[in-house]
């Protein structure tokens, strides 16, 4: 499974929880173990998604638009 195919699963799984929250805070039920799963999903998405400094140094002096960018 590829990082892209991986984290679309997450989302996935994210969404659902995010509907059976829903759900529950309408009815007026407890929600905290669905809580506690989303949260943990977000942190794999978040671990996946991070660029280490290096990273977010290089892009920032190498993009294309660095001379023609204005700072308002």
């Amino acid at each position: 499974m590829s990082q892209s195919q991986y984290l679309k699963m997450l989302e996935r799984e994210i969404q659902g929880l995010n509907k059976i929250i829903d759900r529950k805070i309408l009815r007026g039920e407890q929600y905290w173990k669905e809580a506690r799963d989303h949260k943990l999903l977000l942190q794999k998405v978040r671990y996946h998604n991070r660029r280490n400094f290096t990273q977010r140094i290089i892009h920032l002096f190498f993009r294309k638009d660095i001379l023609n960018s204005t700072y308002a």
